[in-house]
């Protein structure tokens, strides 16, 4: 089973690639939005106990999160692997999913980390900004804070995976085929 989480700053190309991924290989997509809000549309309990947190401004927990993530996974048990998206965001995350993988007696293939500079990935997302409609696409300072977030809080987790032997550092600049070929190479390599 091919389990990889899909890591990059706004702007170096995720969705595509993960879309590419994800036929290429026949994973199920798992993107923690996407499941939080297909619970909550459901109305599982999970769901509900979810709305309920955000309604009152509250982040979901990570133990919510898991619960949601060993749900998906178990209505997914036949499937090839999982690309996991937007999760885990931390170490402790990083943890609780190896736990739960471990129980079901699997584990991360691979992190596949996109690497692409502060400069490119600012004049992407304006470029994006100006199709998108997003407004934190179009500020430029915005985007810095952004990007320098994401630098804070995913140095920790390239760590984590790196002392599992499971990191990968991908080029993320090029033509869509080139980064997508380099990808290939370090799940399959």
């Amino acid at each position: 089973m091919l389990n990889i989480v899909l890591f990059g700053p706004p702007g170096a190309g995720k969705g595509t690639q993960s879309e590419k991924l994800i036929n290429k290989y026949e994973l199920v997509h798992l993107s923690t939005g996407d499941i939080l809000r297909s619970e909550i549309e459901d109305g599982t309990e999970l769901g509900m106990e979810a709305k309920e947190l955000m309604d009152k401004g509250i982040l979901v927990p990570d133990e919510v999160v898991i619960r949601m993530i060993r749900s998906k996974i178990g209505k997914n048990a036949d499937a090839k692997g999982f690309i996991f998206d937007g999760f885990p965001r931390t170490e402790a995350q990083a943890e609780a999913l190896d736990e739960l993988l471990n129980e079901i007696n699997k584990s991360i293939t691979c992190m596949l980390a996109l690497e692409v500079d502060n400069d490119e990935l600012t004049k992407r997302l304006l470029k994006r900004g100006e199709d998108s409609g997003r407004a934190d696409d179009k500020n430029e300072s915005i985007i810095r804070t952004r990007i320098e977030e994401y630098d804070r809080k995913t140095a920790p987790l390239k760590n984590y995976y790196e002392g599992q032997g499971k990191f990968r550092s991908i080029d993320g600049l090029g033509s869509i085929d080139d980064i997508s070929e380099r990808l290939y190479a370090a799940i399959n390599g």
